[in-house]
């Protein structure tokens, strides 16, 4: 069977890495996760990855209880760069060669990103994590998944979520009459004002034709399930899907 997608990115929460703490880093979980990753690169898909920050700071709180924004942003920007380093240690565990890239120059720890080495990584069979965003304040790590998908020609935007298997109308957790969406454009999606991402990575997903599935990544098997294209969770794109 051939998989779906040929060139995923998976855009991670930093809460994914966190576990049940909900803050720090959980190696066991990181180690579960990047087992999950490595089953389905061996499957020759072209993987490459970006994971928030939140499990080790949120520049917005702090940025409300009096930080300067630009600084709280820049330091949520660094623990992305934990995050990812974490990650491509794990996934080097399970014989992936993994490279970091990071839009912050920080040669001693990882490349730079230069999106020419980045694809050239891929084509090589290597996996790429993105760290520190892109590179400047304001921007979430969403709207870095939806530029660096673009950039690097990506299928789709695997969004992997912490038990929560799709999009829905309303909280699920909230409101037990909440409907779950199998497919959806991205129009709808900014229209409905559904907080999947921001607008901006909404907005960049719908110039580049980028497929968004949203998925539960606690269930085991998920990730390689969207790739084979299994209807798991919520598919958005730009068109009903056939």
């Amino acid at each position: 069977m051939e998989p779906k997608y040929q060139r995923i990115l998976i855009k991670l929460s930093g809460e994914a890495l966190a576990g049940e703490k909900g803050v720090g880093i959980d190696i066991p979980i990181v180690q579960s996760i990047a087992k999950e990753i490595a089953e389905v690169h061996a499957s020759g898909v072209q993987i490459a990855l970006v994971i928030g920050g939140g499990n080790l700071w949120r520049g917005e709180p702090a940025a409300e209880a009096g930080m300067d924004r630009v600084q709280a942003d820049y330091t949520g920007m660094l623990g992305t760069v934990m995050n990812a380093l974490v990650m491509a240690d794990s996934l080097q565990h399970f014989g992936v060669d993994t490279r970091v890239q990071t839009a912050i120059p920080m040669q001693n720890v990882a490349e730079s990103y230069i999106r020419g080495r980045a694809l050239r990584h891929l084509e090589k069979g290597r996996i790429v994590v993105f760290g520190a965003g892109i590179g400047s304040p304001y921007f979430s790590t969403d709207t870095t998944a939806a530029l660096r998908a673009a950039e690097i020609e990506a299928d789709a935007i695997l969004m992997a979520k912490n038990g929560v298997d799709g999009v829905y109308n309303a909280d699920p957790k909230k409101d037990a009459n909440a409907v779950k969406f199998d497919e959806l454009t991205h129009g709808e999606v900014i229209k409905r004002g559904l907080k999947i991402m921001d607008a901006t990575a909404s907005t960049l997903s719908m110039d580049n034709d980028i497929d968004l599935v949203v998925f539960n990544m606690n269930e085991p098997g998920n990730i390689k399930r969207v790739v084979f294209g299994e209807h798991i969770g919520t598919t958005v794109s730009n068109k009903a899907i056939d």
